[in-house]
Parts: structure tokens; C-alpha cells; sequence
């Protein structure tokens, strides 16, 4: 049997797929960091549940397979009492995760240098001590032991430099895209794999921009994808409930907070919007992102990406 490659950090251990059942039509949400996550596991339960009234948190209803804060056995035990039909958060690139016909996969794409910007201001909103004590308090009951020591969330933060600082080194970084998923390469590796599938029936790119520009029909399109019937009469409650201003309404339903891990669930909900990295960078500077872009992935797919 060939194995999926092992993506593993901190507080993610992409093995954990390895032995979960599925089902035919399991839904997998397979994204970089701060790309659009939540939202699609919201259009997700809206269009699975057909109510904004969901019947419980949306980390609950979805859960993220791949991290190490909670036991491996209580996330299967949860999933497998599910009735619904299943939508699974993962940070895991196609390699990682088996190949299964069975599952719909919906990767999520955000212009790289606004997602990098909204990681950012995310890094400071982590309770990094209570983060510590769940992967420990996981890994004793049962969890994945032998995590890779590379930085994560878990660490104790080093003082940060200033976004604009940052940036520049994170445009810069030269790292194993497979050790470092968060960096550019890590995250132009995962979609570079994305991209690769796009034709197979059972994959799906999404742009965060047209979900912004054109949000009712992108979840119509995912509605037809997902072979999920919506009656008209239904869809303005599950387009507006979608939206970012009533998504930041219910952070505390909402923003992916299991067990404590956040500062502040409203703060997830930040702004929004794209094109924060020009309000930091130069001309020369964004420049430079293009021309280190352009080296990282081919040009088809980079047209596509770099809308904002």
C-alpha cells in the first residue's frame, strides 16, 4: 500500500486521515491558512442544512480532522455519529490526504500576500499556553506523540517584527515547501497539487475574490457541484447569513475556537477584504513578490490566483 506523504507539525498530523471511514459524498475543505476557511465550511453548512439556525457550532459540525489539540479517537467517534451529510476542514495538500473517489474536495485559493497579512494579525490573536495544553493533554490520550519540532503555534512567541518587516521575510523565506506550509512555497505547493486535479470530477477550485464579488453565485455553483437542491425561496436567508458582516455577528458560533484556543473569537473576523499587502508594500516591493511568484508556480495558475 503506498501511504499519503506525512505533513506533520505541532498541532497537525496529517496521518489522521489514514484510518478515518468515509462516505460517499463526504465533503473535504482543503485550504492554506487565513484563505477562506470558514467561509466555505459556512456555505457548506448552510447548504447541507438549508437554515442559518445551525444545530451547533460550526467546529462541531466540521471538525478539523487533522489537529493534534483534540484525540484522534473523540473526532472519529463525532464524525461517525453524524447523520448530515459530512464537511471536513483540513490544512492538508492532495498528497497528504488518500485518494478516494468518494470524497468532494473544495480547495479554497486567496491572493497569497493578503493571506499572509490576515496569518499575521492572527499570530497575535492565538492563546498559545491553553494551544500547549491541549496537544499535550491529546498526545497523552491517545494522540499523535512524535509531531516534528518545527515552530508552530504551540511555540512560545518571539517578539514579532512589524507587518511590513515581515512580509519582506516572508516573501523572501527560502524553506522545504512540504516542512513549511504557511510560507509562499508551502502555500504555492499546496495549490500547484490543487491545480493539478482541477480536471478530476471531484475537485473544485474556489477564488475567495469571486466569493467577495459574486457570493450568491458562487454558492450556487457549489450547490450544483455538491448536487445539493436549493429552493429558491431559501436562498437570500443562506446567501446574507454567509456574509462577512453577519458571520462576524456570531464569531463566537463561528470562528474556529475549539476549546479555547483563540484570544478573541471577534478578532478572527478582522476586515475582510483583499489588498491589505498594498497598503504596506512598495511598487518595487510588491514587484519582488510577483518575480519570487512567478519562479514558484506556473504562469496558468498565477493568472487565476493573483486576482483581488
Amino acid at each position: 500500500m503506498v501511504f499519503p506523504h506525512r505533513y506533520v507539525s505541532n498541532d497537525e498530523d496529517s496521518h489522521r486521515w489514514l484510518d478515518l471511514p468515509l462516505r460517499k459524498g463526504d465533503i473535504v475543505i482543503s485550504t492554506r491558512s487565513k484563505s477562506g476557511t470558514t467561509w466555505m465550511q459556512m456555505i457548506c453548512a448552510l447548504l447541507v442544512f438549508q437554515t442559518s439556525d445551525l444545530p451547533a457550532p460550526l467546529s462541531e459540525l466540521s471538525p478539523w480532522l487533522d489537529w493534534t489539540g483534540e484525540p484522534q479517537a473523540e473526532v472519529y467517534d463525532r464524525l461517525a455519529a453524524q447523520r448530515h451529510r459530512r464537511f471536513i476542514k483540513t490544512h492538508t495538500p492532495f498528497d497528504g490526504i488518500p485518494c478516494d473517489k468518494r470524497m468532494r474536495r473544495i480547495v479554497v485559493a486567496r491572493h497569497p500576500l493578503d493571506a499572509a497579512v490576515s496569518m499575521y494579525h492572527q499570530g497575535n490573536n492565538l492563546n498559545r499556553e491553553r494551544i500547549r495544553e491541549l496537544i499535550g493533554a491529546a498526545a497523552g490520550a491517545g494522540g499523535s506523540g512524535d509531531r516534528g519540532l518545527q515552530a508552530g503555534p504551540t511555540d512560545p512567541p518571539a517578539p514579532r517584527p512589524d507587518l511590513h518587516e515581515w512580509l519582506i521575510g516572508w516573501i523572501n523565506e527560502q524553506v522545504d515547501p512540504r516542512e513549511s506550509l504557511d510560507s509562499l512555497q508551502g502555500v504555492m505547493w499546496h495549490l500547484k497539487g490543487a491545480w493539478a486535479c482541477q480536471e478530476k470530477s471531484n475537485t473544485l477550485l474556489v477564488h475567495y475574490a469571486d466569493l467577495s464579488a459574486d457570493l450568491e453565485g458562487e454558492m450556487r455553483r457549489i450547490a450544483r457541484w455538491l448536487h445539493i437542491k436549493v429552493d429558491e425561496s431559501r436562498w437570500a436567508e443562506l446567501v446574507r447569513a454567509a456574509t462577512f458582516s453577519e458571520m462576524k455577528s456570531r464569531a463566537s458560533a463561528l470562528a474556529p475556537d475549539p476549546n479555547g484556543i483563540m484570544k478573541d473569537c471577534d478578532a478572527f473576523f478582522r476586515r475582510g477584504v483583499s489588498g491589505a499587502a498594498a497598503e504596506v508594500l512598495s511598487e518595487e516591493e510588491l514587484r519582488a513578490y510577483y518575480d519570487r511568484a512567478d519562479d514558484l508556480a506556473p504562469g496558468s495558475l498565477l493568472k487565476w490566483l493573483h486576482r483581488s
